[in-house]
């Protein structure tokens, strides 16, 4: 088939990329920067298209001949940046979303696989993990990100009621494996953890995980074989925030936390951090709606994926060995390429 990925720099949308081509399809990948795409796709066969999904119709008519559009893209990294990003997210993650469903439709695309969050399912009431008809974590209406997927499925599921569009929606938990230049929160992790700079405290809470390599997968099986109109959970076990950190400094071999921080004390350094961000333009380290969730222990199961798109997830620590190796090369080469003192000296 011929595929169009949005996103297909980030975590997921790069291991989408090369998953698609491994299995033998054509990939158009959708990209903002041919500089960035040349650096993170160059070594695969895919077509860059040049496009911002703040405007869809700049790169629609690239969606001529499509047979499934894989969107991957969203306003979620520059969220935990300084400012006021609800115009931003609302943008990105519903009105142009829903603006590339309609333009894909137009164009007779077939299906659209859409990356929703496993971030806005919650906890069943016998605390057991949450499924895909689960009703939404009640935190989630106060993080502006989990709240844009909630409304952009709403619309998506009501377009394609309308329409006949297939769209099905794939719901992954916290990602992690290589191919993570942005990095995401888990990137940002492994490479703190390289650099021997790892908080001296860990943070309460935990999350269901899930590597992206996996996530790539299993939003495949649902072009294949998935059903329009569904939710599928795409996730592996639920992993303690503790044991991610200390799992992290045996792999790399960076000194582990020697302390835990109380929830309370979690909240007043991610409000310090903030405001230090907002003071300085620079990215937050903490959050507190991160540490929310955190704290909100999401568990979820995958169950449905499993049974109806034959899918597994690997063992989280299969995924953070190779997470590492896969960092500890990129650090290398970004190191290799800084010219040392003498050289820019001998070039002056």
């Amino acid at each position: 088939m011929r595929a169009f990925v949005t996103g297909s720099t980030g975590l997921l949308g790069n291991n989408l990329v090369r998953t698609l081509l491994g299995a033998g399809h054509e990939v158009l990948a959708l990209a903002r920067s041919r500089k960035k795409a040349d650096r993170e796709l160059g070594d695969t066969p895919a077509r860059i298209v040049i496009g911002d999904m703040t405007r869809v119709a700049g790169f629609a008519d690239a969606l001529s001949g499509v047979d499934v559009v894989f969107h991957t893209a969203a306003f979620f990294r520059e969220y935990f940046a300084p400012g006021n990003h609800a115009k931003a997210i609302d943008r990105i993650n519903v009105e142009s979303t829903l603006e590339l469903a309609r333009a894909a439709h137009a164009r007779g695309v077939k299906k659209m696989i859409h990356t929703s969050s496993a971030g806005i399912i919650g906890v069943k009431k016998d605390g057991s993990p949450g499924d895909e008809a689960t009703p939404p974590w009640s935190g989630a209406d106060k993080n502006l990100y989990l709240q844009s997927k909630l409304q952009v499925e709403a619309h998506l599921q009501a377009f394609s009621h309308e329409s006949g569009f297939f769209i099905a929606l794939a719901l992954p938990s916290w990602m992690w494996g290589p191919h993570d230049t942005g990095p995401t929160a888990s990137g940002q992790l492994v490479l703190d953890a390289l650099k021997g700079k790892l908080p001296p405290a860990i943070p309460p809470g935990g999350s269901s995980v899930v590597d992206a390599r996996d996530v790539a997968a299993a939003m495949l099986r649902i072009a294949e074989v998935g059903r329009s109109g569904e939710r599928y959970i795409l996730s592996g076990d639920f992993a303690d925030l503790e044991s991610i950190v200390r799992k992290l400094a045996v792999a790399t071999g960076a000194k582990a936390p020697g302390a835990r921080l109380p929830f309370a004390g979690a909240l007043v350094m991610a409000a310090f951090a903030e405001t230090w961000s907002r003071l300085t333009g620079t990215p937050s380290v903490m959050s507190l709606e991160g540490i929310r969730l955190m704290n909100a222990r999401l568990a979820v199961t995958a169950a449905r994926a499993q049974r109806e798109l034959g899918v597994t997830f690997r063992p989280f620590e299969n995924t953070l060995a190779d997470a590492v190796a896969w960092s500890e090369i990129r650090l290398r080469e970004s190191i290799a390429a800084i010219p040392s003192a003498g050289s820019r000296a001998t070039a002056t």
